[in-house]
């Protein structure tokens, strides 16, 4: 348990196994289909951190994180599968039956047969063994995990039936045709067909790296004008012969395509098209000799073009507008965002969970938002966004927010923390009780004030949504008890008495973290793994946005709340729309995020039109539909508008861009990072104050903080810092010439003693830090007797 909960395995290795994130519902997703290398993230490794062309379609070439971990830990691709082990000796049996020699006489002729690295036989006939391989896996005789790839040049082919191979789907061309008909699409809305059935039926084909060597995959289904140009009719894209596209003088195809006449007929159309993106590759594609004229045939196209990208980046719009930092940082926030991490939330005993009040599905979405189910869980709402500098309050990553928006609940969350209590037992029959510490016999000791119990039911157990709080700024203030507990002395002889007598207890109840608020949620009691008694409290605390908390877009445009402006005195519209963001200017063109535009305009035709508008990569609803349909609504096509000053009521000298925008909420809450202290404990050891805000630690005052106040010739604050408010010790010192030894304190005579010169000593008294004098006692014990020279004794 200790090994799956920590990630730390016998033998030193470390990260075997993590704990699933369950931020949110796409944390989870994303985690699960994580490729991570065993390399150093210590070392550059320029290669591994890089995305090899094999891994096309198989790593999402934006979802990767940021710092040492860049490019050695990717993500899957939408619809990659990896391989299961198929049994080498059914493809074996196979093979013998089309015919593969596994005992040849010579090996002169033929081509070798490969399976699993291992040479199996020979076939004299390669062409036609490979294309009746692919029959049969077509037909569901060979599993679809098999691979097969023939390499001509060497005469091989290489079979492979292992695991762990990545695999990818393509829709089959059969002759250039696409075997995929409306009737199977027909088949696959209803419900009919499932996405096994094509691959069954031999429409689809599972393809891992080395197949894909021996095939020429086209990027689009179908990469033609929609009409004839010469007819003026739609044509039928499945009846298309590229021919003569292997000339490399050539900028143009020659294309025949079949046109469908208004009478219902079919007519053959020759014509050329421009190559586009495939001349520069004409020279590395497949080419095929047939009756003296290069013909290129493509084997198998592409699903959609945006199932290289893996489900987080496939989640923002238009991401082909942005620079590529900005989607790779888009793909992180999307993964921090509050929503709905899963739908038994109120069930599950997670250590801390954050739920967003009123989530909402985004206007301008992507096709995989279906597929991912991120429709029913999504993880932020929709915002009406300004882009407009608003007294400096804004300035950098920060961002205005309309108060009235939040005070009706815009970006709420809740915060659920779950707190486990459990019945210990120990050696000799000892064990821990639940329940209202003093209530019973025993006699216990550290009891609290009674306001902390008053909340408690009988069993020590707290009721649900009693109001619950930990010990905040004042020190002073009283902490409420979640659960009550006592615990058996820490040793036997602590109880020595009368065996009739009432048994000595300490109190030990669990209260609620140090800074934190809430209500009980729920109260689940159980037992434990040694039949004790287990109880798991939930306190839900409410989380309103305030200054200091993190928006950002899906385009990794990120911000911090500087301030809350009241309602009056936010710039609005001539319509009287008051915008709920307010957002810096300079954050677009440096970070040239062009699609977070262009989401703010199709948010706004989407709201007028109630509709949602497509951004799914490379496919999206363009630029210019969306600009006619802000002309249609009586907009400016610029998505700019007039907008009058709340607190002046002067109208603008410039129109301000505003639009409506997915803006996700991030778990980074300041309310849970606000730490400051004055006093409180030390460390046992340097009795320096303790480190992090869960132990009410101090601050860290570095190095650069100590090197600034140098430089300002602050030395007496450096001084208060660094020993008055630190570890500052009172070190006694023997100022006779030639000692310089560490005096002790004499208890009895009530006098520092100088353990060399006795009572001859000429003791002084300096200030220092307790953690110098440590060192001097880590040098006694090597053996160095460290000596000290009083400077103002001289």
């Amino acid at each position: 348990m200790h090994a799956l909960a920590t990630g730390n395995w016998v033998g030193g290795r470390s990260g075997v196994s993590q704990l699933l994130d369950r931020t949110t519902y796409l944390a989870a997703l994303s985690h699960m289909r994580r490729v991570t290398s065993p390399l150093v993230r210590s070392q550059p490794h320029f290669e591994a951190r890089d995305l090899h062309p094999t891994q096309w379609g198989r790593l999402c070439p934006n979802e990767t994180p940021e710092g040492q971990n860049c490019g050695l830990v990717k993500n899957a691709a939408q619809m990659i599968d990896v391989s299961e082990e198929v049994p080498e000796e059914d493809v074996k049996a196979l093979l013998a039956e089309a015919g593969v020699n596994s005992n040849p006489d010579g090996w002169a002729e033929g081509s070798r047969i490969h399976v699993n690295g291992d040479i199996f036989g020979l076939h004299k006939d390669p062409n036609r063994l490979v294309t009746q391989f692919k029959r049969r896996r077509r037909q569901g005789k060979i599993r679809p995990e098999v691979s097969l790839r023939h390499d001509s040049a060497n005469r091989d082919i290489y079979i492979n039936t292992d695991r762990g191979r990545m695999l990818r789907p393509l829709l089959i061309l059969d002759g250039g045709n696409l075997t995929l008909t409306t009737s199977d699409l027909d088949r696959l809305k209803s419900g009919e067909w499932t996405f096994n059935d094509l691959v069954s039926n031999g429409i689809v084909e599972w393809v891992d790296a080395e197949e894909e060597e021996d095939l020429l995959i086209a990027a689009r289904p179908f990469d033609l004008p929609d009409v004839s140009p010469k007819h003026g009719r739609p044509m039928n894209p499945s009846k298309v012969e590229w021919v003569n596209l292997g000339d490399p003088d050539s900028n143009e195809a020659h294309l025949k395509v079949e046109v469908l006449m208004p009478d219902g007929s079919a007519e053959i159309e020759e014509f050329n098209l421009p190559l586009n993106y495939h001349q520069p590759d004409i020279d590395s594609l497949k080419r095929k000799e047939r009756k003296d004229k290069t013909v290129l045939i493509y084997t198998h196209v592409e699903i959609d073009p945006q199932l290289i990208l893996g489900v987080c980046a496939a989640l923002v719009p238009y991401p082909e507008h942005n620079s590529t930092p900005r989607v790779t940082g888009g793909t992180a926030m999307v993964k921090q965002s509050l929503g709905l991490p899963s739908a038994n939330y109120r069930m599950r005993p997670d250590t801390r969970a954050h739920i967003m009040h009123y989530p909402q599905q985004s206007i301008v979405g992507t096709r995989s938002m279906k597929t991912t189910k991120f429709e029913k869980r999504p993880g932020g709402q929709n915002f009406v966004v300004a882009i407009i500098s608003h007294h400096g309050y804004n300035m950098q990553d920060a961002v205005i927010m309309n108060k009235a928006s939040v005070e009706r609940s815009l970006g709420r969350s809740a915060f659920v923390r779950t707190y486990n209590a459990e019945n210990k037992r120990f050696p000799g029959g000892q064990e821990e009780r639940i329940e209202v510490p003093g209530t019973g016999l025993d006699e216990v000791k550290g009891l609290k004030a009674w306001e902390s119990y008053k909340h408690l039911e009988r069993d020590g157990l707290p009721s649900p949504e009693v109001e619950l709080s930990g010990r905040g700024e004042d020190r002073d203030s009283l902490p409420t008890v979640l659960v009550g507990k006592t615990s058996p002395p820490r040793f036997l002889e602590e109880s020595q008495g009368a065996f009739l007598q009432a048994q000595e207890r300490r109190e030990s109840s669990m209260g609620v973290r140090v800074g934190e608020h809430g209500w009980v949620d729920h109260v689940f009691v159980t037992e434990s793994l040694d039949s004790g008694l287990l109880v798991r409290t939930t306190v839900r605390s409410q989380k309103i946005p305030e200054l200091g908390d993190k928006f950002a877009s899906r385009h990794g445009q990120k911000g911090i709340i500087g301030r809350l402006v009241d309602e009056r005195d936010m710039p609005f519209t001539e319509d009287g729309v008051v915008p709920d963001l307010l957002v810096n200017p300079h954050a677009i063109p440096s970070r040239m995020t062009v699609a977070h535009v262009l989401e703010m305009i199709g948010g706004k035709v989407g709201s007028m039109d109630g509709r949602k508008i497509d951004g799914t990569a490379f496919d999206g609803e363009k630029e210019d539909s969306l600009r006619a349909g802000l002309l249609r609504h009586g907009f400016n096509q610029t998505g700019r508008e007039t907008m009058i000053n709340g607190e002046t009521g002067e109208v603008f000298q410039t129109e301000i861009f505003t639009g409506v925008i997915f803006y996700q909420r991030l778990h980074h809450l300041v309310s849970s990072k606000l730490h400051a202290r004055s006093r409180g404990r030390v460390q046992v050891l340097t009795r320096q104050p303790t480190e992090g805000r869960a132990r009410q630690g101090g601050l860290r005052f570095g190095e650069m903080e100590r090197d600034c106040l140098i430089a300002h010739g602050a030395s007496m604050v450096i001084k208060d810092r660094l020993l008055d408010e630190s570890d500052g010790w009172p070190l006694h010192v023997c100022n006779n010439p030639g000692c310089g030894h560490i005096a002790y304190y004499d208890w009895k005579r009530r006098t520092p003693v100088c353990p060399v010169c006795g009572d001859r000593a000429d003791v002084h008294q300096v200030q220092t830090s307790y953690a110098f004098k440590l060192l001097l006692d880590e040098m006694k014990s090597l053996g160095v007797a460290m000596r000290m020279e009083l400077e103002d004794q001289r």
